[in-house]
């Protein structure tokens, strides 16, 4: 499944409208905000249909998935937009994430907890925020808003001393020689787990840090990240979809089409081919830069990426950080 779905559910004293734009989505905040209602809701209307009072608008059909049932139910289910309340157990286990990685569906997940087994993008996870009264002849609105806003407060350009980068491989290889040429050091976590506790044993002496990672796949390590983020001014978070859609971006290919896929990506990335939105920009970049000499590897840099005229235009593409 592909695109961007609109979803409308509302009865008589509720109603909530949303956008889901790919194939997993995280519901986090406070209890009595609306996220489980909302699950209800759709479960209702499931159940009783017009009966149960509630509408729901969206074009491909929207189910919700429950307890020791939910393999079988995914069986029978493809090309839908499928809810889970919190408390399930099954969400994070590996049966489940590998159960999403063969499905055509987009998930929507209420979870107070890190799902590690899932790529769960830093931009698709979202509380609940409410406008209206209950009594009203009006229902209540419902809609979502982004949890994590890293540099709302921040002052741009964003300057360090240090970097941290997610992996160990080529975007490391990258960040690697632009910290050499400016004269300051660049660290591996060696896996976005990982990146938490190598924050939390640098010796910085006071040093301002620069912290790079894929932000399609990074989600499920925000949350306590994001405590040190706020309470440290001189820990900075970068979150590009990944490295490759950073060299994707920074049009150093003559291909007509990048330029339109990283406009509308929800629009090309099917979720029954990509568990997550890295793959299919890790499967762009290999794909438009084959013929060419910045053919890419993920495991090993291509050199010619380390050309001061290439590195320039690609730190030149990223906005608000002063390499």
């Amino acid at each position: 499944m592909k695109g961007i779905h609109h979803i409308i559910v509302q009865n008589r004293y509720l109603k909530y409208e949303f956008d889901i734009k790919r194939n997993i989505t995280v519901l986090l905040g406070d209890s009595a905000t609306g996220k489980t209602t909302l699950i209800e809701m759709i479960q209702e209307r499931l159940i009783n249909g017009q009966d149960s009072g509630v509408t729901i608008s969206c074009d491909v059909p929207c189910v919700v998935l429950t307890g020791e049932l939910w393999k079988n139910q995914l069986k029978d289910t493809a090309n839908s937009i499928v809810f889970i309340d919190e408390g399930y157990r099954f969400v994070r286990t590996e049966e489940f994430a590998l159960a999403v990685r063969e499905s055509s569906n987009y998930y929507v997940i209420v979870s107070r907890e890190s799902l590690d087994m899932l790529p769960i993008s830093v931009d698709e996870i979202y509380g609940i925020k409410s406008s209206g009264k209950y009594g009203s002849i009006e229902p209540v609105y419902h809609e979502l808003y982004k949890i994590y806003t890293v540099s709302e407060a921040r002052q741009l350009p964003v300057k360090f001393q240090a970097m941290l980068v997610e992996d160990s491989n080529s975007g490391y290889e990258f960040f690697s020689s632009v910290a050499d040429d400016k004269g300051y050091t660049c660290y591996s976590a060696h896996g976005k787990s990982r990146i938490y506790n190598t924050i939390c044993n640098l010796d910085r002496n006071h040093e301002s840090l620069l912290i790079i990672a894929d932000g399609a796949a990074f989600g499920s390590q925000m949350n306590r990240l994001y405590h040190i983020i706020r309470q440290d001014e001189k820990i900075q978070l970068y979150l590009p979809e990944s490295f490759e859609w950073l060299l994707l971006n920074a049009n150093l290919f003559k291909d007509s089409n990048v330029s339109e896929i990283l406009s509308n990506p929800s629009d090309y990335i099917d979720s029954k081919d990509y568990f997550s939105w890295e793959r299919f920009f890790t499967k762009l970049l290999i794909d438009v830069s084959q013929e060419t000499y910045l053919k890419y590897d993920k495991s090993s840099l291509n050199q010619n990426y380390l050309n001061n005229a290439i590195k320039t235009k690609v730190l030149d593409s990223i906005k608000g950080i002063e390499f």
